[in-house]
């Protein structure tokens, strides 16, 4: 396991994982506006 070593590799695995828990994270924000409906500002005169 001489890939693990080289500080690259570590770089390239933390930017994945990063960017799958920001995919999560759009996900569950995506789905709960999508449930939900966006509440529409009321106009007042």
């Amino acid at each position: 396991m001489r890939l693990l070593n080289t500080d690259g590799a570590w770089i390239a695995i933390g930017i994945s994982v990063l960017f799958i828990v920001a995919g999560l994270v759009m996900h569950r924000v995506f789905v709960n506006i999508l449930k939900n409906g966006s509440k529409e500002p009321t106009q007042h005169d």
